[in-house]
């Protein structure tokens, strides 16, 4: 057999630590097949912007540094999770919840909902001022979603598709929007519009204080699981704290990359379109 040319060789190398990443082999996890009667509609938009590796690394950072400001969402979070020894587990489980709601068949989805509205009936208590959450609070989830869906597609317009038009957009949020009723969120906007408006009207539940400054640490310093990931980690990092909007930079005690944003943004642009090189159909 004929050996493999250098540049087929390094795209499967590429390929296959990018599926090995998302998918934990050990549990015997394979990658999320696509169906015909998914819950977002094939071929959609959604079906773009969530199938991009980099804009959705970048956006899920930055998506998950944007939620820890919530309170409520923090507090899950702290008293809940594994999150602050296996933050690569959990980043993986939400990578896939978001894939299988996205790509998968309607039962699959369907089911991979109700198990988390399942853990949801567990997760509750008190704040440290005594204020009571509820991880099933349809306020709540309705933030989390937003927050996520907006940084999601706020990576997908930076690294992938600059010049996205309006409807597109607006399409995004429609498609994106059964996911998030099923989860129990309410309101769920179907328009960027009302997106923007409804994420404006959290900001000032926003807060921080010594346990998001924590999770926020083991987010940006979190050494990845191979060495050689290192320089590219730091990248994707910055890229995050550049998407994250203004306040949460500001409440999170971070900013921007300044004069060397283009730098960062070039050189993620470009490690995106490598992504989608080694990752498009042969």
């Amino acid at each position: 057999m004929a050996s493999l040319a250098p540049t087929e060789n390094i795209r499967r190398r590429i390929a296959g630590e990018v599926v090995a990443f998302f998918n934990d082999q050990a549990k015997g996890q394979a990658p999320i097949v696509r169906s015909p009667d998914a819950l977002c509609p094939p071929g959609g938009v959604a079906w773009r912007v969530h199938g991009d590796v980099t804009g959705m690394i970048v956006g899920g950072v930055a998506a998950l540094l944007l939620q820890m400001l919530h309170p409520k969402a923090l507090a899950g979070v702290w008293d809940h999770s594994d999150f602050k020894a296996n933050m690569h587990g959990r980043l993986r489980n939400t990578a896939r919840f978001i894939a299988v709601t996205t790509y998968g068949a309607r039962t699959e989805a369907e089911a991979a909902i109700a198990r988390v509205r399942r853990i949801h009936d567990h997760v509750n208590g008190t704040l440290p001022d005594g204020t009571p959450y509820d991880a099933n609070d349809p306020h709540l989830l309705a933030f989390v979603h937003i927050a996520g869906s907006a940084m999601f597609l706020a990576g997908w317009r930076r690294f992938g598709e600059p010049g996205m038009s309006a409807a597109d957009r607006d399409r995004y949020w429609a498609e994106v929007a059964p996911i998030a009723r099923l989860l129990g969120a309410e309101p769920v906007p179907e328009t960027e519009a009302d997106a923007n408006a409804l994420l404006t009207s959290y900001l000032g539940e926003l807060r921080a204080d010594t346990r998001s400054r924590t999770i926020r640490d083991i987010i940006l310093n979190a050494q990845p699981e191979q060495l050689r990931a290192v320089p590219l980690q730091a990248l994707l990092m910055r890229a995050a704290i550049d998407l994250l909007p203004p306040v949460a930079r500001r409440l999170h005690g971070l900013r921007s990359s300044g004069v060397g944003k283009p730098a960062i943004g070039a050189a993620t642009f470009g490690l995106a379109s490598t992504l989608r090189w080694a990752l498009a159909p042969r």
